[in-house]
């Protein structure tokens, strides 16, 4: 069974940096690309960035842009979210998602109904 476990959130002072990683185990396929969403409380699900296993195709939502980097290690089955100049509107639950099969357009990854597998998510919190 897959599993996806993220670490690293935690509390943070505006304009500073935290790096998440999404372990994923117990897959026995090829997987396709990786994504992360945060949820504000009382807030839909929204995407914040994807990376695809093979090629390393990135791609970000507009308000994280500049700031927070994707990164994979295939190696590793770990996708790293590195967030700087954190700002209080980034708090949120900050949970990795996996697709396990090609999209028919190469932007199909940026829904959360584009995902197989979720993690449970970690808490980031930005203070002002």
């Amino acid at each position: 069974q897959v599993q996806l476990v993220e670490s690293g959130g935690g509390l943070v002072q505006a304009g500073g940096s935290l790096r998440l990683s999404c372990v994923a185990s117990g897959r026995t396929f090829s997987s396709y690309a990786m994504g992360w969403f945060r949820q504000a409380p009382g807030k839909e699900r929204l995407f914040v960035a994807a990376i695809t296993w093979s090629g390393g195709n990135v791609y970000y939502a507009d308000s994280v842009k500049g700031r927070f980097t994707i990164s994979r290690d295939n190696a590793k089955n770990t996708v790293y979210l590195q967030m700087s100049s954190l700002k209080p509107e980034d708090t949120a639950v900050y949970s990795c998602a996996e697709r396990t099969t090609r999209p028919r357009q190469a932007m199909g990854i940026l829904t959360l109904y584009d995902y197989d597998y979720w993690g449970r998510g970690t808490q980031v919190t930005v203070s002002s």
